[in-house]
């Protein structure tokens, strides 16, 4: 059998038919598609929401620091178990990021040690849904109204995680940002989608995704009359969504479903076939909550035969792909060096990185790959 890859794009013959079609319409830019994948997106969720199309995760967080007043002097708290991107859009807009430990089950936000990190400068908190477990919204919800804490949801790992119920999203937060990368429980290739009850909130991001423009350029070019004025309001940026890319995202849409249940066969696959190993293997959602199994990330005990680097690299002698998530960013040498950051700071995320792996877990995964990675770990373990 061939190396077997982290991940893989679930692709099949109708999104590559959207595209094409998209293609020959004449209009790949932000246009027909990108404005009918934000309505289908919104209403898939089943929000009274508005939704943006954008072209990455890292450029929705950006406009909703942007959107809520991040700037100079603020600080958002940001879980250290994450990827860059959540701390880096902050500091885009001259904010400081305030890193805080997670918990040890969940790897999720510890809400405990940001008590101890709020200040009078805290105006935000960027919870992290980490791997597609969310973080519980009635203890999320009641921590910012104490603060009187704006909320944007870094919900990459996590469409569609149901949260208390409700799914990610739909919680009235100020926003939420889902990522549709190659490797995410959807894709765009690259994209994103950010969601907010507020009408104003997703004026300002659709106003500053596309230069500071007070025009959609959709309008400007297809209309039969004469309107080529436009107004530039803000210094904006250049986040759009193309045409191309939510042609596929409207394909995908549709295909969610099916593809988060093949990932959580796999997901029950993994659990039933590693009892007995010494792995602690991921935590499952409560009752009234669902896991998206964007990532399968389980952990070494300590009497493991190998430790967590060199189970990595026997996993590649066996021709299979995995990863770590993630390196927390207090270990960054920017993070650490900027923030003066030591280990012990946030002893649980330290501590868990040491034991800490992904699978390959992707819904285009066959039994015969499924069976590939459990046969791996299996032999290196038992």
């Amino acid at each position: 059998m061939a190396f077997l890859p982290f991940a893989r794009p679930d692709i099949t013959e109708a999104e590559i038919d959207a595209v094409v079609e998209t293609m020959r319409s004449g209009w790949l830019t932000t246009g027909p598609n990108a404005a009918a994948f934000e309505k289908e997106f919104v209403e898939f969720l089943g929000a009274d929401a508005q939704a943006v199309a954008i072209n990455s995760a890292t450029a929705g967080l950006h406009l909703a620091f942007e959107a809520i007043g991040v700037g100079p002097g603020t600080e958002v708290l940001v879980p250290t178990w994450t990827f860059t991107s959540t701390a880096e859009a902050v500091r885009y807009l001259g904010g400081d990021p305030i890193l805080v430990d997670v918990d040890p089950e969940t790897l999720c936000i510890d809400l405990e040690d940001a008590e101890r990190k709020v200040t009078e400068r805290t105006i935000a908190i960027a919870p992290v849904h980490f791997s597609g477990l969310a973080v519980p919204d009635g203890a999320l919800s009641d921590f910012a109204r104490r603060h009187g804490l704006k909320v944007v949801e870094d919900a990459a790992h996590s469409f569609p995680t149901l949260n208390e119920g409700k799914l990610v999203g739909t919680h009235g937060h100020e926003a939420t940002v889902y990522s549709f990368y190659a490797t995410k429980t959807m894709t765009t290739g690259e994209g994103g989608m950010v969601v907010t009850p507020d009408p104003e909130l997703a004026a300002r991001m659709r106003t500053m995704r596309l230069h500071g423009i007070n025009r959609d350029v959709f309008d400007r070019y297809t209309s039969n009359k004469p309107s080529w004025h436009y107004d530039v309001v803000a210094p904006g940026y250049k986040y759009n969504l193309t045409d191309t890319a939510a042609a596929m995202g409207r394909v995908q849409l549709k295909r969610t479903p099916e593809m988060v249940g093949r990932r959580t066969d796999i997901a029950k696959a993994f659990d039933e076939a590693f009892q007995g190993l010494p792995l602690r293997l991921p935590t499952h959602a409560p009752e009234g909550s669902s896991h998206a199994w964007h990532l399968y990330v389980a952990r070494l005990t300590d009497d493991a035969p190998v430790d967590r680097d060199r189970f990595i690299e026997l996993m590649a002698e066996r021709e299979v792909g995995t990863s770590v998530h993630f390196i927390p960013l207090h270990l960054h040498p920017y993070w650490r060096d900027t923030y003066q950051h030591a280990p012990e700071s946030f002893p649980v995320a330290s501590a868990e990185f040491q034991k800490a792996f992904s699978l390959p877990i992707f819904s285009a995964m066959t039994d015969d790959d499924v069976t590939k990675v459990i046969d791996a770990v299996k032999a290196i373990l038992s």
